[in-house]
C-alpha cells in the first residue's frame, strides 16, 4: 500500500454511554445470554419439527399461509393504512442500520408462520425455502467441506485426514484459530459443512470480544461458551436509543462490494479513514445479464482482461469492515456518520455497491447513483407496488419518518428515480 498513515486526531471526551458500552457484559452474561439460548433451544425444536413433516405436508401449509397473506393485504385501505411490510419488530433485523421506516405508519403482514424448507434437490444443488429459513436448516442436508471444495465424509475420515469440528463451544474462536497459519504455515483440515458456515456464529464475527472482552479466553468458552452468541436482536432490544446512537457514531459494520483491481485502493481507503482491523474478503463474481439490474459490471470491463474477469462476468469483492475504528478505541475523535458518507461517496467514484443492512448517509440521488433504478421501477409499476409497498430508499433511508414523508410515499407517482450520473457527487 502507498500510504498506511491514518490522520492525527484529537482525544475524545468520555461520556456515559462510553462507560455503559464497557460494562455491558454484565448484562449479557446475566440477561442476554440466558435468554439468547433459551430462544435458541426453542427455534431448533421448531426445526425439529418442521423436518418431521413431509415436503408434501410443508407445501399445503405453504399454499394455506400463502393465502392468509393475500387475504390480510386485501384488508389494507390504501388511504390511511400505511404502506406495507411485514409484521417483525424493528429490534429483530440483525443490520446495525436503524428499521426507521417502521416507526412510522405501516400496514404488518405476519411472515412468522414461513419457515419450512419446501425443496432440496441434492443433484442439482437447488434448495427451495420459504423467507424464514435460517441457515442451519439447510446445511443439515450437506456434507463437510475442505478449503474450496466439498468433500465426502468417506474421504475426510481417511488416514491421515484431520476433522475439525469448529462448532464445538469450547473450541478456539474460528478467526483466531485461521490466524495460527501465520505461525505454522499451510494446513489441511476437513470441517463438517454445517459447522463451516457457522464458523463465526459464536464469536460474531470478530465483534464478539467487544461485547464479552474474556469470552474469547479458555475458561470461559469451557464453562460457558454453550451460552453463545448472545442474539443480536436482544442486544439490539437492550441497548435503548443512547446506545444505538453510540454505536452509529462510534461503531462500523459495512460491506463494500467493489471490482477485484481496487481491493488494494478500497484497503488504502479503509485504513486511513476508519483503520478497522479484522477485515474480511471474500470474492463475488458480478455477472453481465440481458437486462440492467440494480448492481452491474462496469461498462465495457471485458476489453480489459482484468485478473478474474471472463466475457460475462467481472471479478468484485466483498470488504467486510466490522470492529470499533482504531480512533475509538485510542479515544480519539471520530465522525461515524461522516466517515460513512466519504465511504459512499469513494463507492460511487469506484463503481462500487453497499448491501442495504448497513447504515446509510445517501441523499436520494446518491443512492440511486449508486444502483440502478431502471428495472427496479419498471417493476414496482408492472406489479402496481406504487404507493402499496415501501421503496427501496424508504426503507434505507436514515432517520424517522414523518408523516409527510408517509403520505408522499403512499401517493408516489410513477417517475423513475433515475441517477444523474453526469451530476458531481454531494
Amino acid at each position: 500500500m502507498s500510504d498506511l498513515e491514518a490522520p492525527l486526531r484529537p482525544k475524545r471526551k468520555k461520556i456515559w454511554v462510553d462507560y455503559f458500552v464497557s460494562f455491558r457484559w454484565i448484562i449479557v452474561i446475566f440477561v442476554v445470554l440466558p435468554i439468547s439460548f433459551t430462544l435458541y433451544f426453542l427455534t431448533y425444536l421448531g426445526d425439529v419439527r418442521s423436518e418431521w413433516k413431509s415436503y408434501k405436508t410443508r407445501q399445503k401449509e405453504h399454499d394455506e399461509n400463502v393465502k392468509k397473506v393475500i387475504k390480510r393485504l386485501k384488508q389494507r385501505n390504501p388511504s390511511k393504512d400505511g404502506l406495507v411490510c411485514t409484521a417483525r419488530k424493528p429490534w429483530i433485523a440483525v443490520g446495525m442500520r436503524n428499521v426507521d421506516y417502521k416507526r412510522a405508519r405501516h400496514f404488518e403482514v405476519d411472515l412468522s408462520a414461513f419457515r419450512n424448507v419446501l425443496e432440496i434437490d441434492k443433484e442439482r444443488m437447488i434448495a427451495r425455502v420459504e423467507p424464514l429459513v435460517n441457515m442451519g436448516q439447510i446445511t443439515r442436508v450437506t456434507g463437510v467441506m475442505m478449503t474450496g471444495r466439498y468433500a465426502s465424509k468417506e474421504e475426510a475420515k481417511k488416514k491421515g485426514n484431520k476433522i475439525n469440528s469448529v462448532g464445538w463451544w469450547y473450541k478456539t474462536w474460528f478467526y483466531q484459530h485461521a490466524e495460527t497459519a501465520l505461525k505454522k504455515g499451510e494446513f489441511v483440515e476437513y470441517i463438517p459443512t454445517r459447522e463451516y458456515y457457522h464458523r463465526h456464529t459464536r464469536c460474531l464475527y470478530w465483534e464478539g470480544k467487544l461485547i464479552l472482552p474474556f469470552a474469547d479466553q479458555w475458561w470461559f468458552r469451557f464453562l460457558f461458551g454453550w451460552l453463545m452468541p448472545p442474539k443480536v436482536s436482544l442486544l439490539k432490544a437492550t441497548q435503548g436509543e443512547a446506545i444505538r446512537n453510540y454505536y452509529h457514531e462510534m461503531h462500523v459494520i459495512q460491506d463494500l462490494l467493489v471490482p477485484l483491481y481496487k481491493v488494494g485502493d478500497a484497503l488504502e481507503w479503509v485504513h486511513r479513514e476508519m483503520e478497522v482491523y479484522p477485515i474480511w474478503l471474500c470474492p463475488h463474481k458480478l455477472f453481465k445479464l440481458p437486462v440492467k439490474t440494480m448492481i452491474y459490471p462496469e461498462p465495457g470491463f471485458e476489453l480489459h482482461r482484468r485478473q478474474g474477469d471472463t466475457p460475462t462476468a467481472q471479478m468484485y469483492t466483498d470488504v467486510g469492515v466490522y470492529y470499533a475504528p482504531g480512533p475509538v478505541l485510542r479515544g480519539e475523535v471520530f465522525d461515524g456518520a461522516e466517515a460513512v458518507r466519504k465511504l459512499e461517496n469513494w463507492l460511487i467514484e469506484n463503481h462500487g455497491f453497499q448491501p442495504q443492512y448497513a447504515v446509510s448517509e445517501l441523499s436520494e440521488k446518491n443512492f440511486w447513483r449508486m444502483f440502478d433504478a431502471g428495472l427496479y421501477e419498471h417493476a414496482r409499476r408492472k406489479y402496481g407496488a406504487v404507493g402499496t409497498f415501501m421503496s427501496l430508499y424508504y426503507k434505507s433511508k436514515k432517520g424517522r419518518k414523518t408523516e409527510k414523508e408517509v403520505q408522499e410515499e403512499e401517493q408516489a407517482h410513477l417517475e423513475t428515480a433515475h441517477a444523474e450520473v453526469d451530476q458531481p457527487v454531494d
